[in-house]
């Protein structure tokens, strides 16, 4: 299996049958790191919930790991996300009545890890990234860069074979957003995952290998 993510003509139509994706093609390589840039509203979000099985295409192929999901069960492809797609949100959602530690341990829980497992798996995640200070606080008591950050870590906990993070520095400041960038390309580098970002900024250089542009619908190829 070379590709993690492959998408062979992929349609969306939403209300009014209006297209928000035009035959959407694109191959992503197993451990590549790329992003998706295009304006608010260009279809962004659509095409990470598509990928990451949360909506389904109204044409055209989706391919993920080597399994093409067009005719899987809802079952099914709540247990593909579960176990090899983490995700990555613009407003963080991490859950408030939990700690930094409770928040990322989650993800396992819902694989039925057991208790003892989840929590060293969290530490030391925690101190690989040097965050191990914050383990006991609680979301309230974070700056958005370390929300994000302890985001990120629920998000690879169950070490995923695809990332997908949307939008992950947009309500972050400019020295945050590089930290958050530091973290995913040091998960790429040592996990091999396939990470995929999208942001807005056209000119941005990110530490990503390809960059391509969404827009009205269609994906183009970027060179930064």
């Amino acid at each position: 299996m070379s590709n993690a993510v492959e998408l062979i003509n992929v349609w969306k139509n939403y209300a009014n049958n209006i297209p928000v994706l035009k035959g959407v093609s694109l191959s992503i390589p197993v451990g590549a790191f790329i992003s998706i840039r295009g304006r608010s509203g260009a279809g962004k979000t659509t095409l990470l919930r598509l990928i990451g099985l949360l909506d389904r295409p109204s044409n055209g192929e989706i391919i993920l790991l080597g399994t093409e999901t067009s005719k899987i069960s809802d079952g099914e492809a709540s247990k593909i996300r579960l176990k090899h797609i983490g995700f990555i949100f613009q407003s963080f959602n991490l859950i408030p009545s939990l700690t930094v530690l409770e928040n990322i341990e989650l993800p396992m829980a819902l694989l039925g890890v057991k208790k003892e497992a989840r929590r060293k798996r969290s530490i030391e995640l925690l101190e690989r990234f040097h965050m191990e200070m914050l383990a006991n606080r609680f979301p309230t008591e974070l700056s958005g860069g370390e929300q994000q950050r302890v985001a990120i870590l629920r998000a690879t906990v169950n070490n995923p074979d695809i990332i997908l993070a949307d939008e992950p520095t947009s309500n972050l400041d400019e020295e945050n957003s590089r930290l958050v960038y530091e973290l995913l390309s040091e998960i790429n580098r040592e996990s091999l995952a396939t990470i995929i970002v999208t942001e807005v900024s056209l000119e941005e250089k990110l530490p990503t290998s390809e960059d391509y542009l969404l827009q009205n619908g269609v994906l183009h190829k970027l060179s930064l």
